[in-house]
């Protein structure tokens, strides 16, 4: 059975594995071990605090096979982004070139650097090999959406909005054509290089480098205008996985690749909105209970949280009667609270 768990740091092999595979280059996973280690480390700490509002906490989760012990996908959790340094992104906006002489009225789309993401919660480092989908249904979901069950059961650590932004599109050699077209020409560096360099989007030296003044859109490469706001094509689940859970596109885009940024009020999240707490008995479902449907299921541990899928019926009770098997990994005993909430996303699909 396919479960999510806090990392630790004898996951660390593991972990730098996935981090090396291929795939897009992800700051928030860097494939540097020591940077790796740092960030294991750094959940670990987080969970073992006494958390009454957010702070510096960072939380990096893992899904293992508890029938091998092997490890498929990580995903984190940031309490808040840009705690120490602010956290960079473009923010679309439009000026207006007006002259009443010449009767022209224009409005021309720009870039604006912006730190209002600051201070928002912030959804890092999805990563999901292609094993995984073969174990099991609902293997994206349940990676990606086991933060925010567990950012409703341990609602004082996060903000009142999150947020995530996903890679942008970039060729197969790691070329990305929005940065080709815009931080190349700041950095004077290749946009692998910089990926992993800036540890994520609120150092320095982003401020001290790019430009101060807005980017005037039409004066970019075809090539960079048409990526803006475009997920890389191996970011496509996770974004679908961000909308089901209520995240829009919002009027930023990632400073470096142009990567969409997806936000929403943390409270109207599907698994922060929709889920409850239940009384769970260890056994099967009874014979004749009826249509199920997938829910995702989590202890309410912080340390120690696990989430899984299982098969319930379509209206839970008080009490919520679960296989031993996913009993078992969740690590509970019969009269222990676990919180539910349906896959089925908050709005229907198109």
């Amino acid at each position: 059975m396919l479960f999510v768990r806090p990392s630790k740091l004898s996951d660390l092999d593991q972990i730098e594995r996935m981090a090396r595979s291929t795939g897009p280059v992800l700051h928030s996973l860097p494939p540097d071990r020591q940077r790796l280690q740092a960030l294991v480390s750094h959940s670990i700490h987080s969970l073992r605090d006494e958390v009454e509002f957010p702070g510096e906490e960072g939380y990096l989760f893992v899904l293992e096979d508890s029938d091998t012990g092997r490890l498929h996908g990580t995903a984190g959790i940031v309490a808040i982004a840009g705690y120490s340094e602010p956290f960079y992104a473009f923010r679309n906006d439009v000026v207006v070139h007006a002259s009443p002489e010449l009767k022209v009225n224009r409005r021309v789309h720009v870039l604006a650097m912006s730190h209002e993401l600051t201070g928002r919660s912030r959804l890092t480092g999805f990563y999901l090999d292609s094993e995984a989908f073969t174990l099991a249904e609902h293997v994206p979901d349940l990676l990606s959406r086991a933060r925010l069950l567990f950012a409703a059961q341990h609602r004082s650590r996060f903000s009142d909005a999150i947020f995530t932004v996903l890679p942008g599109v970039a060729d197969e050699a790691g070329r990305s054509p929005f940065w080709d077209g815009v931080g190349r020409k700041f950095f004077g560096r290749d946009f692998t290089q910089m990926e992993i360099a800036s540890g994520g989007r609120g150092r320095t030296f982003i401020a001290e480098m790019m430009p101060a003044d807005p980017l005037y859109v039409p004066l970019l490469s075809g090539d960079a205008q048409r990526v803006m706001g475009e997920p890389h094509p191996d970011a496509r689940v996770p974004y679908r996985c961000h909308v089901d859970e209520g995240l829009e596109p919002d009027c930023f885009v990632d400073i470096f690749d142009a990567g969409p940024v997806l936000t929403a009020a943390l409270d109207l999240c599907h698994s922060v909105r929709h889920s409850a707490l239940h009384v769970a008995l260890r056994g099967k479902t009874p014979a004749g209970a009826g249509e199920t449907v997938p829910y995702m299921v989590g202890n309410t541990s912080a340390e120690d949280f696990r989430a899984v899928v299982v098969e319930l019926p379509s209206h839970l009770y008080s009490e919520v009667v679960l296989p031993q098997a996913a009993a078992d990994v969740l690590e509970i005993a019969d009269g222990d609270e676990v919180r539910c909430v349906p896959l089925t996303a908050a709005r229907s699909r198109p």
